[in-house]
């Protein structure tokens, strides 16, 4: 990367300074201490280090250390400048040049490292319950844990995404209930849900079981015969598993379209079936981790750092959810998984500290857990908040996906810090105009395969009636693509810069969302990318008449159209080659 480029060669400048005895009373410098940042002013070069907080140790100005530094550089095609206490960089023609290269050597594997601290990581996200359809909510986690997931995968990590079913509580008997109500309205009965609201909240009344109602009657006709319609002599448990097959089906389903892929859907059910659940509440009662108070047994969480303990079972002998939640994360860590990285809602805030509690009392490494809390999404149209669920047609991911696509849910999910809310303006979604991100981007990589495309095309003279040749054969194109010399993109250095400079961004830009498992920066970076390259086609005329200047541009688009797909392959979003 060409800021690490400059950091390098201001570090042995600076060693060499103190070498030399040219810095004051500074005996040592601890590397990677000065931050590389870009000036605000971009007149002033493309990158700058501020040496200010050197001279608490050299006991001399900072301009007379920044001075000092660049005295010991030794370059002749970059260059380097000194304003107050700030070392500012200008990229020459080779870093240039040499960035665009990596670009055609490496194609899709440009931006991914090629020697890191490799982790098998299990990420699991969404994780809803199989009660009923994903609200749009489930929507932000799977579109920001898939995309986490392709960019951890491509950062050179071992990723598996894991969906974890919570079949195992009182809801799922509860779901198949609501199914028998609507079973009997489905056979003509005149049943109802409770209207009484405490009541109600024993049920789920959603009109989405109706369809599954109906499917169980034409699937088990020959049972219904056998109790001539009455369903309440049909055992629940039938309804019950009836109804989480359907909900776990039409779920997957729907995740498939979204372009989420899960290596494994864990049922909670199948833990407790297992014996692990009972066998880590026995080791936490072995190790003294468990005590007993009104009836219920405690589990001393605060002894790790969280505010109070907590019942892993009640006074009813009914374990609560942490219990399955221990007894989950440690199976996570002996099936061989380095790193566990959730994603949590907010809401989940004060769970985090009782599960790295289990961890860390059951003997392993409370920090093998990350937990990555998100905030909710708001439903924005015609400038207008939404409450979900008041808009009727709004309500579930389904819905939101049929009326702005795969494409624009998943960029729109994914653009913001998992730490915000999100603003999901609707209306703008949908639009083909430059204030949609995702129309913009696209945009952008469409513009590119349209030069590339006319740039390859026989021309047809209207006046003249004559069929012209293409600017660039076919052949010429490919070979600036398979084999590229550097000498090709000399012509448009001068007039370059600033998209060359953004194009090789995109290295340290995939580090550090890597790093910090944020992917908002990928959206923001292809927004940036599309906004220099728009502004690099207004000013520079592509296909034009000098043909080393052409080739050289095109290059240019070629690198473009690698990089935006790239970026835009992370998050799962569809780089179109025509708009």
């Amino acid at each position: 990367m060409i800021k690490d480029y400059f950091l390098n060669k201001l570090e042995k400048a600076l060693e060499k300074a103190i070498s030399n005895k040219k810095l004051g009373q500074m005996t040592e410098y601890i590397p990677n201490t000065l931050i590389v940042e870009k000036p605000k002013n971009p007149d002033f070069g493309d990158f700058a280090v501020n040496v200010s907080s050197l001279a608490r140790s050299a006991k001399i100005a900072p301009p007379a250390i920044a001075n000092a530094i660049v005295s010991e550089i030794e370059e002749s095609d970059n260059e380097y400048s000194v304003i107050g206490g700030f070392i500012n960089f200008k990229a020459g023609k080779n870093l240039l040049i040499d960035a665009i290269a990596e670009i055609f050597k490496r194609k899709e594997n440009f931006g991914r490292p090629e020697n890191i601290n490799k982790e098998k990581i299990i990420l699991e996200y969404v994780s809803a319950n199989p009660t009923g359809p994903f609200h749009i909510g489930h929507g932000r986690w799977a579109a920001m844990g898939s995309a986490l997931a392709n960019l951890l995968k491509f950062y050179g990590h071992e990723v598996y995404q894991e969906f974890y079913i919570n079949d195992a509580g009182s809801q799922i008997q509860k779901l198949g209930n609501s199914l028998a109500i609507r079973i009997r309205q489905q056979l003509g009965e005149n049943a109802d849900f409770p209207a009484d609201e405490v009541e109600r909240k024993n049920f789920y009344p959603g009109d989405y079981l109706i369809p599954v109602a109906a499917k169980f009657i034409e699937k088990n006709s020959a049972l219904l015969k056998e109790v001539q319609n009455d369903v309440s002599k049909i055992d629940v448990q039938i309804l019950s598993d009836f109804a989480k097959n359907e909900m776990e089906r039409l779920q997957k389903a729907l995740l498939e379209h979204f372009r989420v892929y899960f290596d494994n859907f864990y049922s909670e059910l199948t833990l407790h079936k297992s014996g692990k659940v009972d066998e880590c509440v026995n080791k936490l009662k072995a190790s003294g981790k468990i005590y007993t108070k009104d009836g219920a047994d405690w589990f001393k969480s605060s002894d790790y750092g969280d505010d109070q303990d907590r019942v892993i079972k009640k006074a009813d002998g009914a374990n609560t959810y942490l219990t399955a939640d221990i007894a989950y994360h440690i199976d996570k860590l002996e099936r061989g998984f380095d790193r566990m990285i959730n994603i949590w809602g907010a809401d989940h805030h004060g769970y985090v500290a009782r599960v790295k509690a289990s961890i860390e009392a059951l003997g392993y490494e409370p920090d093998k857990l990350e937990i990555l809390l998100g905030q909710l999404v708001n439903l924005v149209i015609n400038g207008n908040e939404v409450r979900m669920g008041k808009r009727k047609n709004m309500v579930t991911l389904d819905d939101l996906i049929e009326e702005v696509g795969v494409d624009a849910t998943r960029f729109w999910m994914c653009m913001r810090s998992i730490d915000n809310t999100l603003d999901f303006d609707i209306e703008l979604a949908k639009t083909n105009s430059d204030e949609n991100p995702v129309f913009y981007v696209q945009y952008a990589h469409a513009r590119a395969c349209s030069i590339l495309r006319n740039a390859v095309e026989e021309k047809f003279d209207t006046e003249t009636g004559q069929t012209l040749a293409a600017p660039v054969s076919k052949e010429e194109l490919s070979d600036i693509v398979n084999s590229y010399k550097k000498e090709t993109l000399l012509p448009t250095l001068d007039t370059a810069r600033k998209l060359i400079l953004k194009l090789e961004e995109f290295k340290s830009m995939i580090k550090q969302s890597a790093e910090t498992r944020q992917v908002y920066t990928i959206c923001r970076y292809v927004q940036e990318l599309a906004s220099e390259f728009h502004s690099f086609y207004n000013a520079n005329r592509v296909i034009c008449n000098d043909k080393d200047l052409m080739k050289s541009r095109l290059a240019l688009v070629l690198s473009v159209k690698q990089v935006l797909a790239n970026a835009l392959r992370l998050l799962a979003v569809s780089a179109p080659e025509r708009m």
